[in-house]
């Protein structure tokens, strides 16, 4: 299945579970320490994506939240172009099977651990 697909397998991006428990865009924007719900990363760079909220958009699925890359800021991507990208080695974007969803504070004090 391709990684736009809702089955549950470890290649997909985003399972019919998160997407149900994902709340839908804006739901968390008066929250001063919004959760963090999904991880996605590139395992051959350095780029993250730390997914607070989405929905379904047209044949594609929004969503918002806090983007490490060249530069660090809040967003919004598709899950298409999360599925089309690929890092210098032309590894394909993964979702992290490990993360634990927390509000963001913990988060992202956890990932500037991690990358220092």
């Amino acid at each position: 299945m391709s990684a736009l697909a809702g089955d549950t397998g470890e290649g997909c991006l985003l399972t019919d579970e998160l997407r149900q428990r994902l709340p839908r865009l804006y739901d968390q924007e008066n929250s001063d320490d919004p959760t963090v719900y999904i991880k996605f990363f590139t395992p051959d760079s350095s780029w993250t994506w730390l997914v607070t909220e989405g929905q379904r958009a047209g044949e594609d699925f929004r969503f918002f939240g806090y983007v490490i890359g060249q530069a660090d800021e809040w967003g919004y991507f598709l899950l298409a172009e999360l599925a089309a990208a690929r890092g210098p080695l032309g590894l394909p974007i993964e979702r992290d099977l490990f993360f634990h969803p927390g509000p963001f504070s913990q988060v992202i004090t956890t990932e500037r651990r991690r990358t220092n």
